[in-house]
């Protein structure tokens, strides 16, 4: 059954990027997936009492490849606009839009939100007013990954919905986000 399932998921991968080379890109996410998920529970069968440092750690991995991808793809939208639609180098774009999106920012995301969540309520911060304005931050910045994913399926359909100058301004969304959520969880102004 296993087969079966990884065989289709290889095919939708090759399927979306284009051709067959998403293919080993998939099994080395998914390899590298799982002997991150065996030794996450080695720590902590060897040693529960440090497991939220650990979650902890892996939450910030995740959010710093999260965080690149939000800066890089509209870079990559910028250099986009300027491809002619159907040409070789917007085919290329498409697939480097689609990969990063895909096999960087959503599990990065994922990881970071289930990981946070879990980080809150293990800590009871909910009711902390600095957590509330990093919350809220974290929120607006999935939205803002909502709209780059958006950009990625229009421009796989050569529907640019915005110029360069504007993928530009978008381009500076994250970084006024996070800034505001570092300065919330490291000073916690309030």
């Amino acid at each position: 059954m296993s087969n079966r399932w990884w065989r289709a998921f290889v095919a939708s991968t090759d399927n979306r990027t284009g051709g067959g080379s998403g293919a080993k890109a998939a099994k080395r996410a998914f390899v590298a997936l799982a002997i991150f998920v065996l030794l996450a529970g080695l720590v902590f069968w060897l040693d529960p009492s440090r497991f939220y440092l650990w979650v902890k750690a892996v939450h910030i991995m995740a959010v710093i490849s999260w965080m690149a991808g939000m800066f890089y793809l509209p870079r990559l939208f910028i250099y986009h606009c300027d491809a002619e639609a159907g040409s070789v180098q917007s085919e290329t774009f498409k697939v480097m839009e689609q990969r990063l999106l895909r096999i960087i920012m959503n599990p990065a995301m994922t990881i970071a939100w289930v990981l946070g969540v879990w980080m809150a309520w293990e800590s009871d911060l909910w009711s902390d007013g600095w957590f509330i304005v990093k919350f809220v931050g974290v929120l607006a910045m999935s939205g803002a990954h909502g709209l780059l994913a958006k950009g990625v399926r229009l421009f796989g359909e050569d529907r640019n919905p915005y110029t360069a100058r504007q993928w530009r301004m978008i381009n500076e969304i994250p970084t006024v986000l996070m800034i505001v959520i570092v300065v919330m969880v490291i000073v916690r102004p309030f």
